[in-house]
């Protein structure tokens, strides 16, 4: 795996492409179009990946980093337009985070591990196994305001070969866990189907995690609800939402505590009630989002295409 390659400019700077044939957002309540304007509308920063995801702001270097998973990159969009490779020949890094130390943190689906990048390239591995057996696929992770690391670890990488390695999991369950790098324990917090997306609350006492089962044949399309109690313990779960169609691949909470989740239809905006506020729709289906650090730009992974949308003042 390699950081920084030499020929790593993939888009030269200039402005981005706009976005046409598609819907304008559409508002279920009126506080959806007081930070998503009607007038808002879709731009295209890169449209060559294979396959978008894990897509999340990476301040010590001022990009926006997201994962072309089936191409084996991770890719950095710069204010200037530009794209540049950020690591090439990656084991199939699925979603990224930042932790508190500034650095990229990865799951690996190839490796079926959580590893990390500091902001000046160097690559270490974090953990990879709970109870001495192997992770299934770590997907998606985010760092608590502790300092700990939790994340989802499905299945996918164990059965898409074009997303990672075919192999039997070594652990039969489908679990979230909470990783502390300060002592190296790894907590298994919850079990479902196929978590995937997760996410805190503002105020950091709800954990946020979807289960997406119904790729696989389950049931599941479904953001559950857990309670954090003194950080490192969760109620029993609660369903917060259904999302329709497809599944809550990945999501992001607000500082409002709205929900922006994707789903084959596009963004969909839910309120910290579970009530739905509105939909970005989007040309393909959406795998994941994050915002810019001021909450003023939501971008958007969709197969090849890297989006943006202009959100209005905070």
């Amino acid at each position: 795996m390699n950081a920084e390659p030499a020929s790593n400019l993939l888009r030269r700077p200039g402005p981005p492409e706009p976005v046409h044939h598609v819907d304008p957002p559409r508002a279920s309540d009126p506080r959806f179009t007081e930070v998503v304007p009607y007038h808002a509308r879709l731009v295209s920063l890169y449209d060559q990946a294979v396959f978008s995801e894990g897509p999340t702001w990476w301040p010590a270097r001022d990009i926006l980093v997201w994962s072309d998973v089936e191409g084996r990159r991770v890719l950095g969009w710069h204010a200037d337009g530009c794209v540049r490779v950020v690591i090439d020949a990656t084991p199939f890094i699925n979603g990224n985070t930042v932790d508190r130390d500034g650095n990229l943190i990865h799951c690996e689906h190839g490796n079926r591990r959580l590893s990390r990048t500091s902001p000046d390239g160097h690559y270490e591995a974090l953990v990879e196994t709970y109870e001495g057996r192997r992770f299934n696929a770590p997907n998606d992770v985010v760092c608590a305001a502790d300092g700990a690391l939790w994340f989802t670890d499905p299945a996918y990488g164990l059965r898409l070969p074009r997303q990672g390695v075919l192999a039997a999991s070594d652990l039969g369950h489908h679990s979230v866990y909470r990783f502390d790098p300060a002592d190296g324990s790894v907590r298994r917090m919850a079990d479902l189907g196929q978590p995937n997306g997760l996410a805190f609350s503002p105020d950091g006492h709800t954990l946020y995690v979807s289960d997406t089962s119904r790729t696989e044949g389950g049931d599941g399309h479904t953001i559950h609800a857990y309670a954090v109690v003194d950080d490192r313990t969760l109620g029993e779960p609660r369903v917060f939402a259904e999302v329709e169609p497809g599944v809550p691949d990945g999501f992001r909470v607000d500082h409002r505590g709205w929900i922006w989740t994707s789903s084959e239809a596009g963004v969909q905006v839910l309120s910290a009630e579970g009530h739905r506020l509105g939909l970005i729709p989007t040309p393909q289906v959406c795998s994941n989002l994050c915002f810019s650090p001021e909450q003023q730009r939501l971008f958007i992974t969709s197969k090849q295409h890297l989006y943006a949308l202009d959100l209005a003042a905070q």
